[in-house]
């Protein structure tokens, strides 16, 4: 078998087999397939589309060119997926409300991509917090903890590192069918037996729209659950950020906040239970929804789910009492001032995505590869829509480096909350679940 064969027929819309998507993702993995093959199997991918068989294979594929974990434990092992927006930080307590609740949660998470904040930057704002552990170092926190959460190794999913490298430089990202296979690659290598995914749609999201998110929610689903893994998806709103907050060490806070505090009632911790029930109800934990729902919110409350986050953090070398501590653990901004807005009026608009490259421009993200982050800058206490605003009351805070930069922050917020007169009526956090 060779590349040629394999790109000819996908060029023709002719079906691949089982047998030359696994030979194609192994050349990908090993070098066999060159740069040139990869970025042609991309751009047929993006102009012809895929089959359902053919993207559970390559799926497949992908995960099994690389390690593939494997479980042994007394409850069920899941995850939960975001396709990224911003002041998102349901990972944070998620992770240890689903194992109070008895599942197992090896997290395999990423950094940030674009506008979108990452949960390995925001945990790596705890000092010494390790996202970069062994295998087996994960297994053992994993069982004693009930969660970990942790980068990528090198060995899990090459196949996809090295398409996703392609795509990124051939215009061919965009593709639904080569996103699905790549998301739940990695994720299914995680040896998942339960899955959740929280596709975001809205100004902050990558999918703008109903149409786009909706597609992408079902290709996720119907193949992830066509490679034996139990899944749904929530479409959930990103027209405005999930959090106050937006910005590594602020976003850290935020989810401190709902794990200690216990306000189950912010739109975070909303979108948190309604992600964490589907889960317990998909891993058979609870009857139906509202029991699961109920459960997530009593973790999240009585103290549980902040005492197995303590415990995970310790267990990954940050600070061991970092639930007891965590406002002076956490490094803090020299220059911190509000933004007002410029005229009397409600908050009609918020373009998330500007918020975002704000606070990548803050030094809270990275404008090129392997760029240092800056943990203690962002955004706190960002307007929501419908809320009336004037010259006395802020926008946001600003968490800057220094003055110049916040002050091009505050330019910047200033021009992506529109303010006006009218009503609006914000939409719900989550639109749709896809089954």
């Amino acid at each position: 078998m060779d590349a040629r064969t394999v790109l000819t027929h996908l060029r023709d819309k002719k079906h691949l087999s089982d047998e030359e998507i696994i030979w194609f993702a192994n050349g990908l993995a090993t070098g066999d397939v060159t740069d040139a093959q990869a970025g042609a199997f991309a751009m047929g991918a993006l102009l012809n589309g895929l089959s359902e068989p053919e993207k559970v294979m390559l799926t497949l594929a992908m995960r099994d060119s690389g390690d593939v974990l494997q479980w042994d434990m007394p409850g069920p092992v899941v995850d939960k997926h975001s396709t990224g927006g911003v002041g998102d930080t349901v990972s944070l307590p998620l992770a240890p409300a689903l194992a109070a609740c008895g599942a197992y949660v090896p997290m395999i998470s990423g950094r940030g991509l674009g506008h979108t904040g990452g949960t390995l930057d925001k945990l790596e704002a705890i000092p010494g917090y390790r996202t970069d552990i062994a295998v087996a170092e994960m297994r053992k926190i994993v069982g004693d903890v009930g969660c970990a959460i942790v980068s990528a190794s090198g060995r899990i999913a090459p196949a996809d590192k090295r398409l996703y490298a392609v795509r990124d430089v051939t215009g061919t990202v965009e593709s639904i069918d080569l996103i699905t296979a790549s998301i739940l690659s990695k994720k299914l290598a995680a040896g998942l037996e339960n899955l959740v995914l929280d596709v975001k749609v809205g100004s902050g999201a990558f999918m703008k729209t109903a149409d786009d998110a909706r597609a992408l929610a079902q290709s996720l689903v119907k193949t992830a659950n066509g490679a034996g893994c139990n899944t749904s998806a929530l479409i959930t709103d990103m027209n405005q950020p999930l959090a106050a907050s937006l910005g590594n060490a602020l976003e850290v806070m935020e989810a401190m906040d709902l794990l200690t505090v216990g306000h189950a009632e912010t739109p975070m911790a909303q979108v948190t239970v309604a992600l964490g029930g589907e889960v317990l109800v998909l891993a058979g934990l609870a009857k139906d929804r509202e029991a699961g729902d109920a459960m997530i919110r009593e973790v999240l409350v009585n103290g549980r789910a902040a005492e197995i986050f303590g415990a995970m953090v310790a267990a990954q070398g940050g600070p061991a009492d970092f639930t007891d501590n965590w406002r002076d653990r956490l490094p803090s901004a020299p220059v911190v001032r509000d933004v007002f807005a410029v005229q009397k009026g409600r908050v009609l608009e918020i373009n998330g995505e500007a918020l975002g490259l704000a606070v990548v421009h803050l030094g809270g993200g990275r404008l090129v590869d392997g760029a240092a982050i800056d943990p203690s800058v962002g955004l706190s206490r960002v307007v929501r829509l419908g809320e009336v605003v004037d010259e006395y009351t802020p926008l946001a805070i600003i968490h800057a480096a220094n003055p110049a930069a916040s002050e091009q922050a505050a330019q910047a917020v200033r021009a992506a909350i529109t303010v006006g007169e009218g009503e609006v009526t914000p939409l719900p956090l989550v639109h749709e679940r896809i089954a």
